[in-house]
């Protein structure tokens, strides 16, 4: 493919490169060399002038992310489910992910890593919709990886989903959601409130596709997938038996509970549609709201349906190539954290707290603030709205990261004049009292809501695509309780509950778990900086091994970096090529323990990303280092390369 000029839906100047396969990381150990550091100063300065030259003149930040081309399969599954094919689309996006293919055949979840079983059966299954031959070299060889992957029987299970919905498979595949789990109260053991909200906004679609198991014949057969052996059942033992049960009652359901049921998740659905036509800012939990409301009868010409194509339409990402159109799906837009962090980033490179572009940012994170009930309240009645959500309209399901970071971000910014400054002063009062509403009572921080903790909700794996619960992580509750030590209260209760779980949750070697971030890097670094801005000793022994620990896995060149296949293999934790967004977690841990910059350890680290940085002053990033399902679903954060590297070099400089 030739190169591309990429036209993101919220910035004309956004860009990320595509995506090229690479060898994998060797894992091995090399001895240290000497690395000459040039003047750091200059790269905090050149730093800073490419952040401020990319924000945007509302005063956001932000850059289309990367993922798999899962989210493209699934995108053209439902505009074919729906009877919206559209030609153009499906050949621009047949090009994008045919580019994406790996020299093993497959596709895979990350650039750098192994082509991915049921990733590689949802990409083979769109390009057959688009027309692709299974004669084709392409897919011919791609037939071939699947079946030596142990064939498609063997996929997730939300690609025997798509199979299901397009003929390929039987239903008896895809374990049985009934639509009146919509009925259960709040405190019933399975009710929808025991889940996590991503999974919320899958199980109630299911349940209305279950209702009717529909089937649409695309014209074609993927037997080429298959091996003919038994498939694996994706349900233990004492499972079965109740899937059997649930699916009877599914065809035998009672007229009135079943029609409540249909009614109660329709609406329920379309309560939580943004104003743009998507839900949680996520295309791929769109195009399953999108599923099942047109599974409960709803026609393309519905209000709810006619936005939610909008909302989808609105994730594209247009390019030029050589071989024609591209099209691509962002899988999430992040400005809300992208801008928050940015801000962070300007204010430890010495950025004025009342310069022109922090201001314009502070005024437009203020805007976005969350003024409505949603999910969260399931949990916590009777406490007052407030935080943030990752997206631009997004008021159903603000989080606690995002939350964090904004609350840090305006803390940040002074603004001259007394009725703005009051203006965010209350934003970030009403931000930090949500955030504090929204602790877990064994002290930690999750991601959507609070004691999401259900035992038996944890242990019903029988949507492998998914997580079922939103546990309390490492990485969010250090965000939290940095973010409330910047606000004072590092000496509250609530601030000593969260330093406490991190410390119970430190790993035997030293470093924390990433759930969002790649990966122990990310923890490690998050909760290092957050236990020494909430008072705790750096000489401390849970601070002395974590140093320890991100000591031993600095690269030769300086720098630090993780592969996601720590996630599979943790022979893989905290090796990887170095990265500019790692190598500044890594510095900014070792900064809050208080390593100096003439020592040898920081001084190459702080050298490895003044040589890599470009000459316009920001970095170059291919390996993912997000993550959104761990081993499942991943994606890039193309400011991190950029942010974390001035946050670094310039925590260092002042």
């Amino acid at each position: 493919m030739g190169a591309v000029r990429h036209q993101c839906f919220y910035s004309t100047n956004a860009s990320s490169g595509v995506s090229r396969p690479t060898r994998y990381w060797p894992a091995v150990q090399i001895p240290r060399v000497t690395i000459v550091r040039t003047d750091p100063k200059v790269a905090v300065s050149r730093g800073v002038e490419h952040l401020l030259s990319i924000q945007e003149p509302e005063g956001w930040w932000s850059r289309c992310p990367d993922g798999n081309v899962m989210v493209d399969a699934v995108d053209l599954f439902i505009r074919e489910l729906l009877g919206v094919r559209d030609e153009r689309v499906l050949a621009a996006t047949a090009r994008w992910i045919r580019s994406q293919q790996l020299p093993d055949a497959g596709w895979g979840l990350y650039p750098q890593g192994p082509g991915d079983l049921s990733t590689t059966v949802e990409a083979y299954l769109a390009l057959r919709l688009a027309g692709d031959g299974p004669e084709e070299p392409h897919m011919a060889a791609a037939a071939r990886f699947v079946r030596a992957q142990g064939g498609a029987e063997r996929c997730r299970l939300e690609a025997h989903l798509w199979l299901a919905l397009f003929g390929q498979e039987d239903w008896g595949a895809v374990p049985t959601v009934l639509t009146e789990a919509v009925l259960l109260p709040p405190r019933a053991p399975l009710s929808l409130y025991r889940l996590s909200t991503w999974a919320r906004l899958t199980m109630v679609p299911l349940g209305l596709v279950h209702r009717s198991r529909p089937c649409h014949d695309p014209g074609f057969r993927t037997d080429e997938l298959r091996t003919g052996r038994p498939a694996p059942t994706a349900l233990p033992r004492a499972l079965r038996a109740v899937d059997r049960a649930l699916g009877w009652y599914n065809e035998h359901a009672l007229g009135l509970p079943r029609r409540r049921a249909v009614e109660r998740a329709v609406r329920w659905i379309t309560d939580r549609q943004e104003a743009d036509g998507a839900w949680l800012a996520c295309n791929v939990a769109s195009a399953f709201c999108l599923l099942g409301l047109h599974a409960a009868g709803l026609s393309t010409a519905d209000p709810a349906i006619r936005a939610g194509l909008r909302g989808l339409d609105g994730f594209a990402v247009w390019q030029e190539s050589a071989d024609g159109p591209v099209r691509r799906m962002n899988c999430m837009p992040t400005p809300v954290w992208d801008t928050a962090l940015c801000v962070s980033a300007l204010a430890d490179a010495g950025v004025g707290a009342d310069h022109p572009a922090l201001l314009r940012a502070a005024r437009w994170l203020a805007g976005q603030e969350v003024t409505g009930h949603g999910d969260w309240a399931v949990a916590r009645p009777g406490r007052a709205a407030g935080g943030w959500s990752v997206g631009f309209v997004e008021q159903a399901f603000p989080d606690c990261d995002d939350t964090a970071v904004v609350v840090e971000a305006l803390s940040r910014v002074t603004a001259p004049d007394p009725a703005e400054a009051a203006r965010l002063r209350g934003a970030t009062v009403r931000g930090t009292s949500w955030l504090l509403a929204m602790q877990s009572s064994d002290g930690g921080w999750a991601a959507y809501d609070a004691d999401n903790t259900s035992w038996l909700a944890s242990r019903l794996s029988t949507l492998d695509f998914t997580e079922l619960t939103d546990r309390p992580c490492p990485d969010i509750t250090a965000h939290a309780l940095e973010s409330l030590a910047r606000q004072g209260l590092a000496a509250d209760p609530r601030a000593r509950a969260a330093v406490r779980w991190l410390v119970r949750h430190q790993a035997a070697d030293g470093s924390w778990f990433g759930r969002w971030g790649a990966n122990h890097l990310y923890g490690t670094g998050a909760a290092v900086t957050a236990l020494l801005s909430a008072g705790v000793p750096p000489h401390s022994p849970p601070v002395r091994r974590a140093v320890a620990w991100l000591t031993d896995h600095q690269n030769v060149d300086g720098g630090w970096g993780e592969s996601l296949r720590s996630y599979e293999d943790p022979a893989w934790c905290g090796r990887g090529p170095s990265t500019p967004s790692q190598t500044s977690w890594a510095l900014l841990a070792l900064h809050a323990a208080g390593l100096p910059a003439d020592d040898e350890r920081v001084d190459r680290g702080l050298a490895w990303l003044v040589e890599a940085q470009r000459e316009d002053g920001g970095w170059d990033e291919e390996p993912f280092t997000g993550t959104v399902l761990p081993r499942q679903f991943y994606m890039s954060y193309p400011l991190y390369r950029h942010l974390f590297p001035v946050m670094a070099l310039g925590r260092y400089q002042r």
